[in-house]
């Protein structure tokens, strides 16, 4: 996703393919935790190339296909870390909240061509990529994973549940069809709560 010439390829498959894409979902991101100041500048390159440049090059080279035909949606995954900060993952806090930010501004800037472009900020979603973070915690706190989930993972996330993806995936499923038309250039949290204090 970090390969704007890999984006293009897939842009004119697609187009070759169907005629156009009326819905893009940008739906990468990776975690590059640690210490602030421990960080590598290569660390801060690859989370916002993978997390924010991925969604750029998509926008990019979908919005022109949607701006031709007269209307799309764009869901771009951010993270409840777009809208709020956790210690120790300063990179990731970024990169989400330069989703959230993007996407607002390109929803004002497509706004009158029918192109919809929304963010949604789940909490901690079930997903390899948390499942690697309980292992990890669950080692460092040499705690058993199910309180590690409770206790740490999901400390700051009021109903101490993960989101599955499959409920992720109908709320964007929402978002590209006719009942959310009308929402655009939005934030939206899906995350038990979390910023909710």
């Amino acid at each position: 996703v970090t390969d704007p010439d890999a984006w293009e390829a897939l842009a004119r498959n697609v187009l070759a393919d169907y005629g156009y894409a009326d819905v893009l979902v940008n739906n990468a991101g990776i975690l590059v935790g640690g210490p602030f100041l421990e960080l590598r500048p290569s660390d801060w390159e690859r989370q916002l190339g993978v997390n924010l440049m991925g969604v750029v090059h998509g926008c990019r080279f979908f919005g022109d296909q949607m701006v031709e035909h007269g209307g799309g949606h764009i869901v771009n995954i951010a993270s409840a870390h777009g809208l709020v900060a956790s210690p120790f993952k300063a990179p990731y806090t970024a990169s989400k909240h330069a989703v959230v930010g993007f996407s607002k501004a390109v929803a004002l800037e497509v706004a009158e061509t029918g192109i919809t472009c929304n963010a949604v900020c789940p909490g901690y979603v079930r997903t390899p990529l948390v499942e690697k973070q309980v292992a990890a915690q669950a080692k460092v706190h040499t705690l058993p994973e199910d309180q590690v989930i409770r206790d740490v993972i999901l400390a700051a996330q009021p109903n101490k549940r993960f989101l599955e993806a499959d409920a992720l995936a109908e709320f964007v499923l929402f978002l590209c069809a006719p009942a959310g038309a009308g929402m655009t250039g939005a934030a939206l949290p899906m995350d038990g709560a979390w910023t909710a204090r």
